[in-house]
């Protein structure tokens, strides 16, 4: 009896252990769902395969980055509210909708608060990490940040003057809080709709004039119907790769630094490829009949001055940190 029960209580271990064996791979596989409304070809998605097949590679098949790109799984609001939900553990997002969680994201996009590349090169190293702990605090794990450019207003119709900004029908992205404070002071009645929406908006006449950089004009799309462009920087643009801390949390440590330092390395090739098809594309731009303007050096003061007072503004409500603001500007050396 006892050789029985010996027997028994080795077989039931040993079948224990096998379906141990058989079941812990599939449940140490992980696949990040990541939504972005970067399109296929542009130098986001480009370097974005790039770092899911380092992902895939360095954690042996583990975890699994899937993409859904060119806005199919919505908005960026609506990529967060499936982040949420759990059918999204992350998004390629602008601080337009993700300064909803964090305000602090938009501090990039201030208007006016860099002039050139120079600017951004010595900013970013010291701010980024700051910025990581931000969304960590607000249940986000920042994966990577990279440059997305300066944005430059472009148009169907000439703007030379005021009248032709004022009178413009200017689209900006839904809950861009600097760039409607920004151009309602300025006295111009902005048009708030989906990025998925504008191409459309174009074509009709509901919108003529744009904020964006060259590249995303041309990566959109938007180029043919655009013209005319202000040589005025307005704000740079930085996107972030993020994951739900819950999500992300699920991966080991050893898969969760593969996994970041997949997506860090993808940030850096971004910023390098995105400076260079920015050049590229405002070259093509220019070779298809963009005309580039300035705006006269007052009206340049005033949009200036316009910017600086909504940054006052924003730190006032709370909406920016004074902290962060006075470090980037110590860091770039400007007052």
């Amino acid at each position: 009896m006892k050789g029985w029960l010996k027997n028994r209580r080795i077989r039931y271990l040993a079948l224990a252990a096998a379906a141990f064996l058989l079941a812990t791979p599939a449940l140490a596989q992980q696949v990040i769902k990541i939504a972005t409304l970067a399109p296929d070809g542009s130098a986001w998605m480009r370097e974005l395969r790039a770092a899911a097949a380092e992902v895939s590679a360095g954690t042996q098949g583990r975890v699994t980055v899937k993409y859904y790109p060119g806005g199919v799984m919505g908005s960026d609001t609506v990529v967060l509210r499936k982040m949420r939900l759990g059918q999204l553990q992350g998004g390629v997002l602008t601080s337009s909708d993700l300064a909803q969680t964090y305000p602090d994201s938009a501090v990039y996009s201030l208007a006016f608060l860099f002039t050139d590349w120079s600017q951004v090169d010595k900013a970013r190293p010291v701010v980024d990490p700051l910025l990581a702990k931000g969304f960590q605090a607000k249940g986000l794990t920042m994966l990577a940040a990279s440059n997305v450019g300066f944005a430059y207003l472009m148009s169907t119709k000439p703007l030379k003057t005021r009248a032709d900004v004022v009178g413009s029908k200017l689209w900006i992205p839904q809950n861009d809080e600097i760039a409607e404070r920004t151009f309602k002071m300025g006295g111009v009645s902005p048009i708030l709709l989906p990025l998925g929406d504008v191409f459309t908006s174009l074509q009709t006449g509901l919108v003529d004039t744009v904020a964006n950089t060259p590249s995303g004009a041309v990566a959109l799309q938007w180029h043919g119907k655009l013209k005319h462009m202000i040589d005025l920087p307005l704000s740079f643009v930085v996107g972030f790769v993020v994951m739900d801390n819950k999500a992300f949390a699920k991966l080991t440590p050893a898969d969760q630094a593969v996994l970041l330092k997949a997506f860090r390395a993808c940030g850096v090739r971004v910023d390098t490829a995105i400076r260079k098809d920015d050049v590229a594309a405002l070259a093509a731009m220019k070779k298809q009949g963009l005309q580039v303007s300035q705006l006269d050096a007052a009206e340049t003061a005033r949009w200036k001055q316009i910017g600086a007072k909504v940054t006052q503004d924003m730190q006032a409500a709370g909406r920016i940190s004074p902290p962060l603001v006075a470090t980037i500007r110590k860091t770039i050396g400007s007052p």
